[in-house]
């Protein structure tokens, strides 16, 4: 759940702004941390959830075995694939190395073209400050297009976040790159 009590709060309160909107909930199956404390804030609320996990978590005890919809895949990468065919948009609450993981992914699909999603940090206590900083240098530094950049939604408040969600456009970017410049 993290150091602080304002990330589980943060994911309750995420899952209930969701539900109030009809909003489903597709995340990775677990019944631990914050992804569980999610998908329960949704099932709580009455709201639609479907968690994909990999028999090797479902072994190892970890799936949310009180989901309606829990898909059970071969590995995580049909699982992250899974996930994208039926997300609309991907937020990444205060996690660890894979959820740092799964954003980039899906980030970069959105940066490639593969698809038109929104990409959004949920900034609980300043969770996501450093990486902010540290991804706004990736500009500076002529590494990522601030078009690129500019696509990762970040906001504290749960319904703020789900408005930006719900107004997103995807820039037109007609070349990712270009040779020699960013």
């Amino acid at each position: 759940m993290g150091a602080r009590p304002e990330y589980i709060a943060a994911a309750k309160s995420l899952g209930k702004a969701m539900a109030a909107r009809g909003i489903g909930l597709v995340y990775g199956g677990s019944n631990v941390g914050l992804m569980a404390a999610i998908a329960d804030e949704v099932q709580d609320e009455l709201g639609d959830v479907v968690g994909i996990i990999p028999k090797t978590l479902v072994d190892r005890e970890v799936a949310n075995t009180s989901l309606a919809d829990l898909r059970v895949v071969g590995s995580m990468h049909e699982r992250k694939a899974l996930m994208a065919e039926l997300a609309d948009g991907f937020i990444a609450l205060p996690g660890g190395i894979g959820t740092l993981e799964e954003f980039f992914e899906t980030w970069t699909w959105a940066q490639l073209g593969m698809h038109q999603k929104p990409c959004g940090l949920f900034n609980a206590a300043g969770y996501y400050d450093s990486l902010l900083t540290f991804l706004d240098r990736t500009v500076e530094e002529k590494f990522v297009r601030e078009v690129h950049r500019s696509m990762v939604i970040v906001e504290s408040d749960a319904g703020a976040l789900l408005d930006k969600f719900a107004a997103y456009e995807a820039p037109n970017v007609v070349k990712w790159v270009n040779a020699g410049s960013i």
